[in-house]
């Protein structure tokens, strides 16, 4: 097999998306993190221009998905068995091998054992059988939130994340790189340190740099006196600075305002991040958090994305189990590599 995982820009033949489904993980937040994905699943089959497949864990979830969806076109949905709606990191990563799609996936442990919840290490092959693309189960642990793909066989990670013990004990750079290269035909790994205070995730790349072209990486200026995260940016502004991508030309790296200080209800803040976008065919689907700083964000985006409709949607609910919209969606790529 010769693997390619296209960037997140080309194109999709689905988006999976998860629809929060259990009270007991949720618990105030159910029904506004539900009406949350509701409308992120409306933009991307409208503007979007996807077919959405959204993933529902039982017949409440189901009844809620139905009675807030209302039929719209474009979103079909699917029953499952999982644990939480974090698909991007319980779900397959789709790769390109010649002209079939196939499904990659890998053990799951919850995010280092922090979070081990029934049906969650069955997602990918759910997702895969769904799809009709066979499915290759890797025999490490990998998040699919944990790397960001240029398209053409680099990858942006963190050391914080990938090399941490209580994945893949005993990882070094060396061995997670072959381990890439293994699964998902990997060139070149870039590596930064650190991602976002209080992330549960240890550092998702998907939090703190994207790739938004070949060549070309968002990520994210402090906004605010507070920023708690602001020497982290910079940080990683730097370090991407001094890399080259993957035809060995410097990359470009492009600033997007960071939602600031948003508490997670206790004093500390949160993991937000405007990084957490979706891009889909015909939109990019940025989560907001607070108006202002959103604001920005989304103009940012929009000079980087001329050809995409660009969207804010509010995703407080959602933040409140730890992730947002990138981290709750899985594209499933046409099948052609860039």
């Amino acid at each position: 097999m010769s693997l390619t995982v296209p960037g997140e820009w080309a194109s999709h033949t689905a988006m999976w998306l998860g629809f929060p489904s259990h009270g007991d993980l949720w618990e105030d937040n159910l029904e506004p993190a539900q009406r949350e994905v509701a409308a992120l699943a409306r933009a991307l089959a409208g503007p979007g221009a996807e077919r959405v497949r959204l993933l529902v864990a039982g017949e409440d979830a189901a009844v809620a998905a139905e009675r807030l969806l209302q039929g719209a076109p474009g979103i079909e949905i699917v029953r499952g068995d999982f644990g939480d709606i974090w698909l991007r990191d319980t779900g397959p990563l789709f790769a390109i091998d010649g002209e079939a799609v196939r499904a990659q996936g890998f053990q799951f442990n919850g995010w280092g054992g922090k979070y081990v919840l029934e049906g969650d290490d069955t997602v990918a092959e759910q997702i895969a059988a769904a799809s009709g693309a066979p499915l290759t189960v890797n025999s490490f642990v990998l998040e699919g939130g944990a790397l960001e793909h240029d398209g053409f066989g680099a990858v942006l990670t963190t050391r914080q994340c990938l090399l941490n013990p209580n994945r893949n004990p005993g990882w070094t750079e060396a061995s997670a790189e072959a381990a890439l290269a293994g699964a998902l035909g990997v060139k070149r790994v870039l590596w930064l340190d650190d991602g976002l205070l209080n992330d549960h995730t240890d550092g998702h790349i998907d939090n703190l740099a994207r790739f938004v072209a070949p060549g070309v990486v968002a990520c994210p200026i402090a906004f605010g006196h507070n920023d708690p995260n602001a020497h982290v940016y910079d940080e990683t502004a730097r370090a991407l600075a001094g890399m080259t991508g993957i035809r060995g030309a410097p990359l470009q790296v492009m600033r997007i305002a960071s939602p600031g200080f948003i508490d997670d209800g206790t004093g500390r803040p949160s993991p937000a991040s405007h990084m957490n976008f979706v891009i889909a065919n015909g939109a990019v689907i940025c989560p907001i958090y607070e108006e202002l700083a959103g604001g920005f964000a989304l103009e940012a985006l929009r000079s980087l994305f001329p050809e995409r409709q660009v969207i804010g949607l509010p995703s407080r609910a959602i933040l409140s189990g730890g992730g947002s919209f990138h981290c709750i969606t899985q594209q499933e790529p046409a099948a052609e590599p860039h």
